[in-house]
């Protein structure tokens, strides 16, 4: 974090580019460990600069590739286990969205009453999605 402050205040012009936001990381379910967004906001507000940020749930990169290889967003389906990065990136850019509830989101997340990010659907695991498209 200090050397990140540093570059960015020694050097005029410098891009603060950030690959997400997230609050928090997950080593298993038990475990929440501060995510990567921890360390954005500290370098953030001690160069008092908001970052660049590239990753899930911003359409940077979606944008980049659908320039890049001249795809649809009506054609793709987002699969993620996170609602507020995963879902919202595919809502985001116009994709239809799968959650599956075998990584950070659990049902009772996705069916509080304070969540605003609904997905189209949402299965138990990546797993369930193989076993349909071998039917």
């Amino acid at each position: 974090m200090q050397y990140a402050s540093l570059c960015i205040r020694e050097n005029p012009g410098c891009l603060f580019i950030a690959t997400n936001r997230d609050p928090t990381g997950h080593m298993t379910s038990a475990q929440e460990w501060p995510g990567a967004g921890t360390m954005v906001a500290a370098v953030s507000c001690s160069v008092q600069k908001e970052p660049i940020v590239v990753g899930k749930p911003s359409s940077f990169l979606m944008d980049f590739l659908l320039k890049s290889f001249n795809l649809e967003t009506s054609r793709m389906c987002m699969v993620g286990d996170r609602l507020d990065t995963d879902i919202l990136f595919g809502q985001n850019t116009g994709c239809k969205t799968l959650l599956v509830l075998s990584g950070v989101t659990t049902l009772p997340d996705l069916q509080d009453a304070s969540n605003t990010i609904h997905p189209d659907l949402y299965t138990n695991s990546v797993h369930d999605l193989v076993k349909l498209l071998q039917q």
